[in-house]
């Protein structure tokens, strides 16, 4: 008639503010694939967005006089993201000289696009990703995943509010996003 003991969860990885920094100005120049990795990079950072989510953004989800990122996730619910400055001065560099460069005249309703015109895929951003870590020196564990947890940690360092964390990240529950609360 005993319950077995809880088990620990582990403690998601992040990453410190000086390799977040690093990461963000891995992308070198200022050529469209440059300007737009820049771009994903700052604003996955700022808006702690899945990877799907980043690459589904769509070309008029950002809004850049009030900076708020509408954002489509899990089970298809919407939500508004606040966006930090450096973030949408990056995504309007992007749009103004990477995007264009990239489509060569054609047309997407998606912000991030490839030489090819189409969507950036996940798989293509992990890759991405993958290549700016290694330039940049951080191996452990690098994920797009890992940028969402210290997104999510740096705001609780800060003191934002659990449930306002909560809400940025697009979690059905306060138990999801609690787990910073341990990393801290």
């Amino acid at each position: 008639h005993l319950g077995s003991p809880r088990q620990w969860q582990s403690i998601p990885k992040f990453l410190n503010l000086e390799d977040i920094e690093r990461l963000v100005r891995a992308p070198e120049g200022e050529g469209p694939v440059a300007l737009r990795d820049r771009a994903m990079l700052e604003l996955l950072y700022a808006t702690g967005l899945r990877v799907s989510e980043l690459c589904k953004v769509g070309l008029h989800d950002l809004d850049f006089e009030m900076a708020v990122l509408r954002v489509t996730g899990k089970g298809n619910k919407q939500r508004l993201v606040p966006v930090g400055r450096s973030a949408v001065q990056a995504v309007q560099r992007y749009r103004e000289a990477g995007r264009p460069a990239l489509l060569k005249g054609r047309a997407s309703r998606f912000l991030f696009v490839t030489a090819r015109g189409g969507p950036l895929t996940r798989q293509a951003f992990w890759k991405l990703l993958a290549k700016y870590g290694r330039k940049t020196g951080i191996f452990r564990g690098l994920s797009p995943h890992v940028i969402r947890h210290s997104f999510a940690t740096h705001l609780l360092e800060r003191g934002a509010d659990l449930r306002s964390v909560q809400t940025m990240l697009g979690h059905a529950d306060i138990s999801t996003t609690q787990i910073y609360t341990h990393v801290m």
